[in-house]
C-alpha cells in the first residue's frame, strides 16, 4: 500500500477498523499492537509516506492497559552538570538490588517516576514554576516513607536533607522544542485486545487525528499528573530520563482533535 496523503491514510485506517479482529503479526513483541498496524498499512516503523511526514507521528495503544507511553527522552538542565550521574546517583542513590551479584558491590541505583500531584515514597516530585517557565525536580525529606529511613540517613550524611541544590529543571521553551518536534501532529489509534489460546488479536477501533501540539496543554497535563518524568539509572548506565504519558491522555495535548468516524 502506498500512502500519499492524510486522506489516503484515513481511508486505510477505516478499512483496517472494518476488518475487526486481526492476529498479532509480531508474537512475543511488546509493541505488537503498533507493529501489526504498521504491517497492515505497509509502512516501516512510524515512517508515514505522506507530504511533510516529519510533522506527523503514528501512535497506537492498547485499550486494556494502564501502562505509560514514552513521549521522548530529555535530560534536565543545566546539562553541563550531568545531574543524574553526577548528583542524583551519588548523593541520593541507593544500593542496586543486584549489587554484588550481576553488578559490582558499589553499584548504585536511582529509579523514580515522579509527578506534580504527589511525592514518591522517597520524597521526590515535580514543581511547575510558571513564573520562571520551568518544570523543576524537587525533594522533600519530610515525605520519605518509614521503610526508607535508613536510606534517608545516608542522604543526610552525604548531602543533607534540604531541597536539591541546584535543582534540575526543564525550561518551557526547551520542552516545546523537543515535544513539538516529536508530536506536532499525530494519528492516534486505540485497539481492543483479546487472546485465544496463545494467540493475540487486535481490533483497531478508535481513530483520532490530533493537530497542533500545544505547549500550554502540555504544561497543564504535567500539573494534572497526566505526564510523569521517569529516571532510570544505575552507576554503570543511565537508561535516560523519559517524559511519559498516562493512558488515553494523548488528545489532551492538542488544540484540534478530530474523531474519524
Amino acid at each position: 500500500m502506498k500512502i500519499v496523503s492524510k486522506e489516503d491514510l484515513i481511508k486505510a485506517l477505516t478499512e483496517i477498523r472494518a476488518m475487526a479482529w486481526v492476529p498479532n503479526a509480531r508474537p512475543g513483541n511488546d509493541g505488537g499492537v503498533g507493529n501489526t498496524l504498521e504491517d497492515l498499512l505497509g509502512i516501516s516503523e512510524n515512517n508515514l509516506p505522506i507530504p511533510n511526514a516529519a510533522e506527523w507521528e503514528l501512535k497506537c495503544q492498547r485499550m486494556d492497559t494502564s501502562s505509560l507511553t514514552t513521549l521522548f527522552h530529555m535530560e534536565p538542565s543545566p546539562r553541563a552538570v550531568r545531574f543524574v550521574p553526577s548528583i542524583l546517583l551519588p548523593k541520593y542513590g541507593w544500593p542496586h538490588e543486584q549489587a554484588g551479584t550481576r553488578y559490582p558491590e558499589t553499584e548504585m541505583s536511582f529509579r523514580q517516576t515522579i509527578n506534580a500531584l504527589s511525592r514518591t515514597d522517597r520524597g521526590f516530585g515535580i514543581v511547575v514554576d510558571r513564573q520562571n517557565r520551568k518544570v523543576i525536580v524537587s525533594f522533600d525529606a519530610t515525605k520519605v516513607d518509614v521503610p526508607h529511613k535508613a536510606w534517608l540517613e545516608t542522604v543526610r550524611q552525604r548531602v543533607g536533607l534540604g531541597e536539591l541544590s541546584p535543582q534540575p529543571y526543564w525550561g518551557f521553551d526547551d520542552l516545546f522544542h523537543k515535544a513539538g518536534t516529536k508530536l506536532l501532529n499525530c494519528f492516534y489509534v486505540r485497539a481492543k485486545v483479546k487472546r485465544e489460546g496463545r494467540k493475540e488479536y487486535y481490533h483497531y477501533c478508535d481513530i483520532l487525528m490530533l493537530q497542533r501540539f500545544s505547549l500550554e496543554k502540555f504544561i497543564s497535563a504535567i500539573e494534572k499528573g497526566f505526564i510523569l518524568i521517569d529516571f532510570d539509572a544505575r552507576t554503570g548506565h543511565n537508561h535516560g530520563t523519559k517524559f511519559r504519558l498516562r493512558q488515553d491522555k494523548f488528545p489532551e495535548l492538542y488544540d484540534e482533535v478530530t474523531v474519524i468516524s
